[in-house]
């Protein structure tokens, strides 16, 4: 009887010790995978290098921001949408940019990282609005994860290194703008002038970015 109860107490903290090491395996994996999901998530920096990226157009043809900005004297990223209110108001202000500075050589890239708007919404609207610069799906939002663009439209403008020198929104008021952020800062890289340090980053007006679930870890600003 004796000999039963010291095996029976044998395989019980057996159990619980295996218990607690499968604990500690749920842990640390879970400890690891979060600070992977972490470092996976890498955003460029305000006077820093931008990474070459490829994304499709609304015909599936693929376009490298290196190859589009070569030889350009300034490049602007556009995260834009196609439902939207406040970036529908901002489209014929981005067409008439987009004319004015295409005589100037300066490149102008659409991205479109909403989750729930489809090739054929984009095409249309591209087109309804007349945009005649390419405008590229971003299906998994890795690139607005890069740049850290939470909203549309949300303007990153690059110099002719591909140096990120300004982030934010393209001015001050979706009707009737006192401002006009992108146009300035535009102004002064394309003539090799330094933007002062307070006119780098401003707020961007419109809708959140609607952002796909990837980990448990990431969060829709």
């Amino acid at each position: 009887m004796r000999r039963l109860s010291l095996v029976t107490h044998f395989f019980a903290k057996c159990c619980v010790s295996f218990r607690y090491i499968c604990l500690l395996i749920a842990f640390v994996s879970g400890t690891i995978g979060v600070g992977l999901a972490k470092e996976e998530v890498k955003k460029v920096e305000l006077d820093a290098v931008v990474t070459d990226f490829t994304l499709k157009d609304a015909a599936g043809v693929p376009h490298a921001l290196y190859k589009l900005s070569e030889n350009k004297p300034a490049t602007v990223v556009l995260f834009l949408a196609t439902q939207c209110p406040v970036a529908t108001d901002y489209a014929e202000r981005i067409a008439a940019l987009v004319k004015t500075y295409s005589e100037k050589k300066v490149q102008f890239i659409g991205i479109n990282s909403n989750k729930q708007e489809k090739i054929e919404e984009i095409s249309e609207y591209n087109e309804k609005h007349g945009f005649e610069f390419p405008v590229l799906k971003d299906p998994e939002n890795k690139i607005a994860d890069y740049f850290g663009a939470r909203r549309t439209p949300e303007v990153f403008l690059l110099d002719a290194e591909r140096v990120l020198r300004y982030a934010g929104a393209i001015d001050n008021s979706p009707k009737e703008p006192t401002k006009h952020y992108l146009k300035d800062t535009l102004d002064l890289v394309i003539t090799g002038k330094d933007i002062p340090k307070a006119s780098k980053k401003t707020r961007a007006i419109g809708c959140t970015i609607k952002r796909i679930r990837k980990t448990s870890v990431d969060r829709t600003p």
